[in-house]
């Protein structure tokens, strides 16, 4: 009987490092607790410091609406601090 994985793999682009994605937390979490840094502030989805470009993969909100508009989600753009993973996620360097 297999188990199942409680992470998605992580990484940032192009070679800014991977981490465990966990399926319980949002990404910044997870990106904090693999050792990589990423900007933050208000960790409640409104102040955008740490808005980010979803290269590849898949996330989810437990919120209504995080605060980005329409257009920045149809780009890509995710709130890490209130994102959370549903499949293996690449994001572009914020300090690239």
């Amino acid at each position: 009987m297999s188990q199942e994985i409680p992470f998605f793999n992580g990484r940032i682009a192009p070679d800014g490092g991977s981490f465990d994605a966990w399926k319980t937390q949002s990404l910044l979490d997870s990106l904090e607790q693999g050792g990589l840094q990423w900007p933050s502030s208000c960790r409640s989805g409104t102040c955008r410091t740490c808005i980010g470009q979803l290269v590849s993969g898949q996330v989810h909100y437990e919120m209504k609406w995080p605060g980005l508009t329409a257009e920045e989600k149809a780009e890509g753009c995710v709130l890490t601090c209130v994102a959370r993973p549903l499949s293996d996620v690449v994001l572009q360097d914020p300090f690239a």
